[in-house]
This record gives structure tokens, C-alpha cells and sequence, in this order.
């Protein structure tokens, strides 16, 4: 008898009941929302604007931010569980809300002042995406040779530079942008502001052609003297290396939740398609050498889990 079964969600035992409630929240919203849209967002290379307004309205887009902000006020743990569960059905959604989560907002709660916090979090709680601005042209693994400029004029900065692969470019409003106050200072000259979409001087370019994880945008951004109030400055000036390692050091959980999620996803697929091709008058699923592989990949993706 055949006892393969579709219902291929999170095994993990030790969920609290809230946190079980949101993800299979999410787990529906994905199958119901994403899922009929994911092949023409694909070929699209964009993600379908329509999604956005839902992911705020259940709270995905702002889950660590603070009730009082407006936001979800769960935990890093909740972010990557969304992350997972929506990269079960598509990594770029999933990708979209992860730099939303554990890079811009991360930042902003870590290292933003009272006035920072209070102005930008209901916005990236209610309708405002973010992206995080590091990587340029000859800055790819040594993340602090950084180009782009910031000179301080009258209490504000003035940014002048690109910016290259930046995820979220094309739907962001709120940039998190990491330049050097002094190139003679190597990394203690790093330092992070906070960029609205509509500065002057501000503008996107590029958008890259990628081959996966299509519908997430990847930008060039560029800054032509672009001011920024000193008031802007997230952290300290020439401590961004700080906000940028350990900001990037959570994202990259989200990143490992991506490919968990993409590995789940192919799964539940390859469950689905076993159950329906037959072979010698019945589903391949009931053969025990196909049994034996999709045991094999259950088990690798609980304990990568």
C-alpha cells in the first residue's frame, strides 16, 4: 500500500503555537497567491505588484518591528521561518522579504537613533520596501573597498557613486548605503546612511538579467551628489563596517532558510509527480527503490532544518 504523503510541511516539533499559526499562514497565502503567479513573474523578472499590499497586510513585510511601530513584534526565528515558507514556492518573493527583514530593518532597530526609528519603522511596517546598499563594482569580496564617497558639507553628506546588485532596487523607497567618509581609513571610514528613493541626485540604472530568482530585482544604484541630513547617519560615523558584518551575518541565515525552503519546495514537486506517473499499472511512488531516494532527500532537508 502506498503511504506516501503530500503533506510535506516543517517537521519541527518545537514551534509555539503562535509561531506555527503564522507559518502556516504564510504556507496557505503562498500556495493561494504566489504559486499561480510564479512562471509569468519568471519571465517577467518582476515581481507582480499586486502581492506587495497582501505581504504588508499579514505583517511579513515588518515582522521583528515593534507593535508600537506598527509591525508584526515577533522574532529573528519567525523571520526566517517566513523566509522558508515562502521560498517553498518562490525563492524571489522569499528573497524580497528577506532583505526586508533581516538586512533593513535588522539595521534599523540595531543600529538606528530614536528619531530614525520612530520616522522610517511604521513606514517599512505599512507600505515602504527596503534595500541594502554594500556591493559595487570592485567591492564584491572585499566588501569595505568601497568608491562610493560621502563628504560632510554644513552638518549633512553629500554621496557621490554606484552602486552594483542591489536587491530590492526596482521596488525599494528606503535604502540602507554604505560609503567611505575617508578613503584613507580602510574600513573605519565606512559608514551607513539612510536614503530615500526620492532624493535628488538619486536614480536607479541598470536591472540585471539574472538566470534564477528572476522576479527579485537587481539594480545599480546611482548617487550624483546626493544629500542626505546628518540626522540620516545610521550608527556612528566610520563604524558602518560594524552594521554591515553583523547585519550581513543574520542575513545569511535567511539566505540558508531560501535554499531550505527552494530544497522543500522541490520535494513537495517530485511527492506530487511520484504519486501521479505510473509505471507497470500503478505510481512509482509504491516502488521501493523511488521510496528509498525521496526518504533520503526528507531526511537531508529535516536535518539541514
Amino acid at each position: 500500500m502506498n503511504t506516501l504523503s503530500t503533506d510535506t510541511r516543517a517537521a519541527l516539533s518545537s514551534l509555539t503555537e503562535q509561531e506555527r499559526m503564522f507559518q502556516e499562514a504564510v504556507q496557505d497565502f503562498a500556495d493561494a497567491e504566489i504559486a499561480p503567479r510564479v512562471m509569468q513573474m519568471d519571465e517577467a523578472a518582476q515581481i507582480d505588484t499586486s502581492l506587495l499590499p497582501q505581504l504588508f497586510d499579514m505583517g511579513i513585510m515588518g515582522i521583528e518591528i515593534p507593535e508600537e511601530f506598527g509591525g508584526t513584534g515577533a522574532d529573528f526565528f519567525t523571520s526566517i521561518l517566513i523566509v522558508e515558507a515562502l521560498s517553498r514556492v518562490d525563492p524571489s518573493v522569499g528573497t524580497l522579504v528577506d532583505v526586508q527583514n533581516t538586512l533593513v530593518i535588522n539595521a534599523m532597530l540595531r543600529w538606528g537613533s530614536d528619531e530614525l526609528k520612530a520616522h522610517y519603522l511604521p513606514q517599512l511596517a505599512s507600505d515602504t520596501i527596503g534595500a541594502y546598499a554594500l556591493s559595487e563594482a570592485g567591492s564584491g569580496s572585499d566588501a569595505f573597498a568601497l568608491s562610493c564617497r560621502a563628504t560632510e558639507d554644513g552638518g549633512d553628506w553629500v554621496i557621490e557613486g554606484h552602486k552594483l546588485w542591489i536587491t530590492n532596487g526596482s521596488e525599494a523607497e528606503l535604502f540602507i548605503v554604505f560609503a567611505t567618509v575617508d578613503p584613507n581609513a580602510g574600513y573605519k571610514g565606512i559608514t551607513a546612511f539612510v536614503i530615500e528613493k526620492d532624493s535628488d541626485g538619486f536614480s536607479i540604472g541598470k536591472k540585471e538579467d539574472k538566470l534564477g530568482i528572476r522576479a527579485s530585482s537587481t539594480t545599480e544604484l546611482i548617487f550624483n551628489k546626493v544629500r542626505v541630513p546628518g540626522r540620516n547617519v545610521l550608527g556612528e560615523v566610520g563604524k558602518g563596517y560594524r552594521t554591515a558584518i553583523e547585519t550581513l551575518n543574520e542575513g545569511r541565515i535567511g539566505i540558508g532558510a531560501q535554499m531550505l525552503g527552494l530544497a522543500q519546495g522541490a520535494l513537495d514537486h517530485t511527492l506530487r509527480y511520484t504519486q501521479e506517473r505510473e509505471q507497470f499499472g500503478r505510481s512509482i511512488s509504491s516502488f521501493q527503490g523511488v521510496q528509498f531516494q525521496l526518504a533520503e532527500m526528507a531526511t537531508e532537508i529535516e536535518a539541514a532544518r
